[in-house]
């Protein structure tokens, strides 16, 4: 086994090319490149529209060669599988999105080697809990039920066939589920704000009323006034005496 050398990049999942920076950095190692193209884009197919990290490891003595491929964070792999920006600031009252639990498990298979879990049964799980933190349902049910459901087994039979794709009666499901959420996020968010407006109002209001009702100061006990006693008439001067 000779010296071992590690070329990094990153390239959009299931379309590495073979130009820079694969290409010039593999070119001096004598490596099939055409492959380990062809095989760098099978590994990140499941990627396709993230980028994604790649390792190429090289024996630069016999030419063999192994692949490692990260992965985004279980957040973004959620939000690109359902098309959602970002998830909810508030997942316990406005949900962000729905997924379907097939897309869950396909999230699951992208991560499990990132994963210290020891079954795609316990990654479906771990990447439920995220849901959760982001507010997105599972089939139209809080994340915690569905954990709770695959505990029990309900959905063994559909993670050991590794299901990745709803079908099309629940495709069309999710869609109506997922235009219901979109209206409650924006009477929700108008409320926030009408709420925030009649918050910034009421104490604006209080302000002015207490600057209204303050009175002015009094002068200090025991301080003499400089001002002359209404009536009193000023001391006349003293004649001159007369000889």
């Amino acid at each position: 086994m000779g010296k071992k050398t590690t070329v990094e990049a990153l390239v959009e999942g299931g379309k590495a090319s073979a130009g820079p920076p694969i290409g010039s950095s593999l070119g001096p190692l004598k490596v099939n490149i055409g492959q380990i193209v062809a095989d760098i884009n099978t590994k990140t197919k499941d990627f396709k529209g993230m980028k994604v990290p790649v390792k190429i490891i090289v024996d630069t003595e016999d030419k063999t060669y192994t692949i490692e491929i990260g992965t985004p964070p279980v957040s973004q792999l959620l939000f690109k599988e359902i098309n959602l920006e970002k998830g909810s600031g508030e997942p316990h009252i406005n949900k962000s999105g729905v997924i379907s639990f097939e897309q869950v498990i396909k999230v699951a298979k992208m991560k499990s080697s990132a994963l210290l879990v020891k079954s795609l049964k316990a990654a479906v799980k771990t990447i439920l809990g995220s849901c959760q933190s982001a507010g997105i349902l599972i089939d139209g049910k809080d994340a915690i039920e569905i954990i709770a459901e695959v505990d029990e087994g309900k959905y063994d039979d559909l993670i050991i066939s590794e299901k990745t794709e709803p079908s099309e009666e629940k495709k069309k499901k999710l869609i109506g589920l997922s235009q219901e959420l979109e209206v409650k996020k924006k009477t929700r968010e108008k409320e926030k704000a009408a709420a925030k407006v009649a918050a910034e109002a009421e104490a604006a209001a209080k302000a002015a009323a207490g600057s209204a009702t303050t009175p002015g100061t009094a002068p200090a006990a025991g301080a003499k006034s400089t001002t002359p006693e209404a009536g009193k008439t000023a001391a006349k001067p003293t004649a001159p005496a007369k000889k």
